[in-house]
C-alpha cells in the first residue's frame, strides 16, 4: 500500500496534481486487512479522502474474484472508465475487470430479429430511432444502450431488450451470441466485476430463490459496497415484490407475438393473454376507489381492505392459471417463458392479496397512470444474513455517511451485521477516516431562528423569501432541496418569475439534462430526494445548498410505519432508534452536495427551526461536518463576500 499510495508511491508519479492523503492510505490498509483476514469492514470515509482507490488497489492485489457495487449506473461508469484504468495502467496492476448492468440495458438479438421483420412493433413515431438503432446494432461490441443517444424515456427500447422475467436464457436460439451471455463469460474470467446495487440485489434475490444458475453474475469471493448507506433501500426493493398493471401489459404484448401468425395456436394464446390483461385492467382501475388510494400516494393493505377486490383478484388468478396451463405444453422457448411468467405473477399476486406475513408490510401506491400492489420485508437483516453473509466471508461497506452520531451501531443493526444482542455475526472492523476538506474555511452552515416551524402557517412563504435572499448572496448557483413534492411545487411557483437566474425544476427534464444546464449557467435548481445524494457538482457552479426541512421519513408511508411498529413491539423507542438516525444520515447526504473538492466554497442553509428548538436538534447539527455556523443573514453575506474577494486576488 505504501509503495502505491504512500507519499513517494507510484500514484504520486502518475497522477497530475496528486496530494498525499493519509486518510486514503489508512483506509487502504484496513481494506487489505479485511481481504487477508476474511473480515467484514464497515468504513466511513469523508468526502475527498480518495476512498475509491483505497478499496480498488487492495481488491486488485487480493487475488480473489471481487464484486464492487455502487449506488447508481453513473457512479458505476465513472469507476469503470476513470478509476480502474488508473489502477490498471497508471499503477501497473494486472487486473481484469468487467462492467455489468442489468439485462434491460442490453440489446436482445432475438428480439432484434423480430423487430427487423416487423419494425412497426417498436411503436408509433420510432422510425428515426430505428434507423439509428439498426446501424448501431451492426457494429456494437457490447450491446449496451449507453452507447446510444436515445432519450431516457424512449418507449421502444423495452421491445429490444429483456428483463429477468422475459429473457429466454439457455432456451434462446441466439443464446451463445447473446450480449448478456458473452458479458457473463467475460465476468467469469475477470478479477473485478463492477455492478450497481439494484443489479446486485436483483441477482442475489434470484440466485437464492431459484439456484445460482440463473443469475447474471458468476460466483464471487468478496464484495465491496460503495455508497453503502443506500443498501437497505435497495435490498428492501429486491427482496420484496411489486405487481403492477404494466407487468400485465408486457405479458399480453409478448404473448401476441410469441407465435407466428400462421400458427394455429397463436389466436388462442393471444386471446388468453388479452383476457388476463382485461381482467387486470379492471382490477387496477377499480383499486384506487376501492382502497381509497390517491395518485402519487401509498396506502397500507390488509386482508380486510383488499376484500372488496377479492372477486376481481380471483378472476386475474384464474386467467393467469389458464394462460400458464396453455403454455406449459409448448415447445417454443417464448411460449414456455410466458407460462413461467404467468406462474410467477400468479404466486406474487396471491401473496400480496393474502397480506398475512408478519415480517412483511403490504401496500398499494399510485404511479402516474398506474397502480402497484407491493410487499416488502420490514427488515432486511435476516435476509442478508441468510442470502449473503453465509456465502461470502469478505465484505467491505463504505460511504461518506454511515455513522449516526459517532456510532456505526445503527447501520450495522439495520444491515444484519449485529445480532439481537448487539454482537457481530462475522468478524467485524469499524473505521472512520475524516474528510480531507477544511470545512471551517470552506463551508458555512446557516441556521435561521426567525422562521415558522414546518407545520405552521406561512412556512412555504417564509422559505421562498429566505431562498430569494440567500441566492442574492451567492448569485444563484443554488440547489434548493425539499422533502416533499408539495413544498417544492409551492416554493417554485412563488419564485420562478422573481429569481433573476435560470430556474430549473426536477421533473421538467431528465436528471442529467438538468445537471448539464445547471453546470453551464448560474442557475437555481428546485429538487427533492433524488438530488439529496449521488449528485456531484464541483467548482463554482454550486455555491449554495438550501434544505427546507429536516429529512425525517414520512411516518405515513406504510414501510416506515411498519418499521416503527416493529421497533415498538420489540420494546425500542422508534424515534431515537430509527427515525432520528435515518434523518441524520439523510441530512449529511444533503450537506455533502456542497463541498466536492478542496477548492470549493459555499453555504448550506437549513431552514427548519426545529433544529434550534428541539432537544434532538443539537445531535443532528453535531453530526454534520464542522462548518462555520451563522444565524444572521448579514453576517453570512459578509463571510461569503470576504472569501470571494480573497479568491479573486491573483496568486503571487
Amino acid at each position: 500500500m505504501e509503495a502505491l499510495l504512500g507519499p513517494r508511491g507510484r500514484l504520486s508519479q502518475v497522477l497530475p496534481g496528486w496530494e498525499h492523503r493519509p486518510e486514503q492510505l489508512a483506509l487502504a490498509r484496513e481494506v487489505e486487512r479485511a481481504f487477508g483476514e476474511r473480515r467484514v469492514l464497515v468504513a466511513e470515509a469523508g468526502t475527498g479522502t480518495g476512498k475509491t482507490l483505497a478499496y480498488l488497489v487492495p481488491a486488485a492485489l487480493s487475488g480473489r474474484k471481487v464484486v464492487i457495487s455502487t449506488a447508481t449506473k453513473t457512479l458505476q461508469d465513472q469507476l469503470f472508465h476513470k478509476d480502474l484504468p488508473l489502477v490498471q495502467h497508471g499503477l501497473g496492476l494486472d487486473v481484469r475487470a468487467t462492467l455489468v448492468k442489468g439485462r434491460a440495458n442490453y440489446l436482445c438479438l432475438h428480439r432484434l430479429e423480430r423487430i427487423e421483420r416487423e419494425p412497426a412493433l417498436l411503436g408509433p413515431g420510432a422510425e428515426e430511432a430505428w434507423a439509428q438503432l439498426h446501424a448501431w446494432a451492426g457494429r456494437t461490441e457490447t450491446g449496451d444502450r449507453a452507447e446510444l443517444e436515445l432519450p431516457d424515456d424512449f418507449a421502444g427500447w423495452p421491445r429490444l431488450s429483456t428483463t429477468r422475467e422475459t429473457c429466454l436464457g439457455a432456451r434462446c436460439p441466439l443464446h451463445e451470441a447473446c450480449f448478456v451471455t458473452r458479458l457473463r463469460a467475460r465476468a467469469d474470467a475477470s478479477d473485478i466485476i463492477v455492478v450497481n446495487h439494484a443489479l446486485f440485489f436483483a441477482d442475489l434475490a434470484l440466485r437464492t430463490s431459484r439456484g445460482s444458475g440463473e443469475g447474471v453474475l458468476p460466483r464471487y469471493d468478496a464484495v465491496i459496497f460503495d455508497e453503502a448507506h443506500a443498501l437497505e433501500d435497495a435490498a428492501t426493493e429486491y427482496f420484496g415484490t411489486a405487481v403492477s398493471s404494466f407487468r400485465f401489459e408486457d405479458l399480453a404484448r409478448d404473448a401476441q407475438v410469441a407465435l407466428e401468425p400462421a400458427d394455429a395456436r397463436a389466436g388462442m394464446l393471444a386471446a388468453l393473454a388479452l383476457k388476463v390483461r382485461g381482467q387486470a385492467e379492471s382490477l387496477f382501475s377499480s383499486a384506487p376507489r376501492a382502497l381509497g388510494l390517491l395518485s402519487e400516494s401509498a396506502i397500507r393493505l390488509t386482508p380486510a381492505l383488499l376484500e372488496p377486490l377479492g372477486r376481481q383478484v380471483d378472476g386475474v388468478l384464474e386467467g393467469l392459471s389458464a394462460l400458464g396451463a396453455f403454455a406449459a405444453g409448448a415447445e417454443e422457448p417464448e411460449v414456455q417463458a410466458l407460462g413461467r411468467r404467468s406462474s410467477e405473477l400468479c404466486a406474487e399476486l396471491d401473496f400480496v392479496r393474502r397480506a398475512d406475513s408478519q415480517d412483511h408490510v403490504y401496500w398499494a401506491e399510485g404511479r402516474g397512470r398506474g397502480v402497484a400492489l407491493r410487499a416488502a420485508p420490514i427488515s432486511v437483516a435476516e435476509a442478508l444474513r441468510e442470502k449473503l453473509y453465509k456465502s461470502v466471508d469478505t465484505l467491505v461497506f463504505t460511504s461518506a455517511t454511515l455513522r449516526a452520531g459517532n456510532s456505526f451501531g445503527y447501520f450495522c443493526r439495520r444491515l444484519g451485521l449485529l445480532d439481537e444482542a448487539g454482537e457481530p455475526v462475522h468478524p467485524l472492523t469499524q473505521l472512520a477516516v475524516p474528510s480531507s476538506f477544511d470545512y471551517p474555511r470552506q463551508a458555512a452552515l446557516y441556521l435561521p431562528t426567525h422562521l415558522p416551524e414546518p407545520n405552521q402557517p406561512g412556512f412555504v412563504q417564509s422559505v421562498a423569501a429566505e431562498v430569494l435572499s440567500l441566492t442574492e448572496v451567492t448569485g444563484g448557483r443554488a440547489f434548493v432541496l425539499f422533502t416533499s413534492l408539495r413544498n417544492m411545487d409551492a416554493v417554485h411557483a412563488l419564485l420562478q418569475h422573481r429569481l433573476p437566474w435560470p430556474v430549473l425544476k426536477q421533473g421538467e427534464a431528465p436528471k442529467h439534462a438538468l445537471l448539464e444546464a445547471f453546470r453551464a449557467t448560474p442557475s437555481v435548481l428546485f429538487a427533492t430526494s433524488s438530488f439529496w445524494e449521488g449528485v456531484d457538482v464541483p467548482g463554482d457552479a454550486l455555491s449554495l445548498v438550501v434544505m427546507d426541512k429536516l429529512p425525517f421519513a414520512s411516518p405515513g408511508h406504510p414501510l416506515t410505519a411498519a418499521r416503527i411498529e416493529q421497533l415498538a413491539a420489540q420494546g425500542e423507542e422508534p424515534f431515537s432508534a430509527y427515525q432520528l438516525p435515518e434523518a441524520a444520515l439523510a441530512l449529511r447526504q444533503g450537506f455533502g452536495r456542497l463541498i466536492r473538492s478542496r477548492a470549493d466554497r459555499g453555504i448550506v442553509a437549513l431552514l427548519d427551526v426545529r433544529v434550534s428548538r428541539r432537544a434532538y436538534g443539537r445531535q443532528l447539527v453535531q453530526s454534520l461536518p464542522p462548518a462555520r455556523r451563522f444565524r444572521s443573514l448579514d453576517a453570512l453575506g459578509e463571510w461569503f463576500s470576504a472569501g470571494a474577494a480573497v479568491a479573486a486576488v491573483p496568486a503571487e
